[in-house]
């Protein structure tokens, strides 16, 4: 069996070594710098070589792919307000980045976590998002997302970015009133207005009234109820808490989407994975302690 995530129960009973204090290397853990940290995940797929989407089943008409998912991780805090809404922000120069097209899933025989697994479990622990006083993750849904948080944080706030909500509540109302824009628009405004608002019951409701008849609205019922406990935005906004992951969207096209994803490329999985990694150092302040680690290595 294939799950999205690692298992640390299986890790545990096959007497795995545990993790270490600095799985990082070059970049010591830092303590936490706020009680409130947020973790983000997320993935964005780049254009690659044919010969590295061989086998690989994909959204194109014949079933093929031409991208391979890059998955990111991004660790922030969002101590500041915003000045008009009184809303939390990203702090300035708190964003760190790690990517990688890697794989999230694992089977439950395996010994270790899977990759991806492995590298949100570093950066987490490079920036003290484990022993923060408060965890918040954020992601758009994908089960992935919530099977490495449940099984590596415990304990942390899980919380469904709030515009993924809303882009599902919109395309369900153009499903079902492809020819009344507006009406389609007022609706989903409605059922955005009610989900913000608290009233989750009332649009799945809704929602499941027009089910029978409309796929994207089931669809967008059994997603609701799958994360309904991530949905509670009222009462995050109660807590002072970010709803939303625009943090990690804008850390998806300037860390990868503006450089890996321009016209004509086709990138391997080594190169690309290479300038991933460069562009996340660089973009977390790290470009210059990465290079004096590299160099008193090389010392005698």
């Amino acid at each position: 069996m294939v799950r999205h995530s690692s298992s640390l129960s299986t890790c545990r009973t096959l007497n795995c070594p545990p993790k270490p204090s600095n799985p990082n290397g070059a970049f010591p853990p830092e303590a936490p710098p706020a009680p409130t940290m947020y973790l983000g995940l997320d993935g964005t797929g780049l254009p690659v070589r044919s010969s590295e989407t061989a086998g690989r089943a994909g959204k194109q008409p014949d079933g093929s792919a031409k991208t391979r998912e890059a998955k990111l991780v991004v660790v922030w805090t969002a101590k500041s307000r915003h000045p008009k809404t009184g809303r939390p922000e990203r702090d300035p120069g708190s964003v760190s980045y790690s990517a990688a097209i890697e794989s999230a899933a694992c089977r439950d025989t395996d010994p270790d976590p899977s990759p991806f697994a492995r590298r949100v479990w570093r950066e987490a622990q490079r920036r003290g998002f484990p022993r923060a006083r408060r965890r918040v993750v954020l992601g758009d849904g994908a089960r992935w997302i919530w099977a490495i948080t449940t099984e590596f944080f415990p304990g942390a706030l899980q919380i469904v970015d709030l515009f993924h909500a809303r882009q599902h509540l919109h395309e369900v109302s153009k499903a079902l009133w492809p020819d009344a824009p507006d009406r389609a628009r007022l609706w989903a405004d409605v059922r955005c207005e009610e989900l913000e608002d608290g009233c989750f019951d009332a649009v799945l409701d809704v929602l499941r009234s027009h089910a029978p008849h409309c796929e994207p609205a089931q669809k967008c019922s059994g997603y609701m109820q799958r994360n309904r406990d991530r949905m509670h935005y009222a009462d995050f906004r109660a807590q002072g808490l970010v709803v939303a992951s625009a943090v990690v969207e804008t850390g998806c096209k300037t860390t990868l989407g503006m450089r890996l994803k321009r016209s004509g490329m086709h990138w391997t999985v080594v190169g690309a994975n290479a300038i991933a990694a460069l562009r996340c150092c660089t973009l977390s302040g790290l470009y210059e302690d990465f290079w004096e680690y590299r160099t008193s290595r090389s010392r005698p």
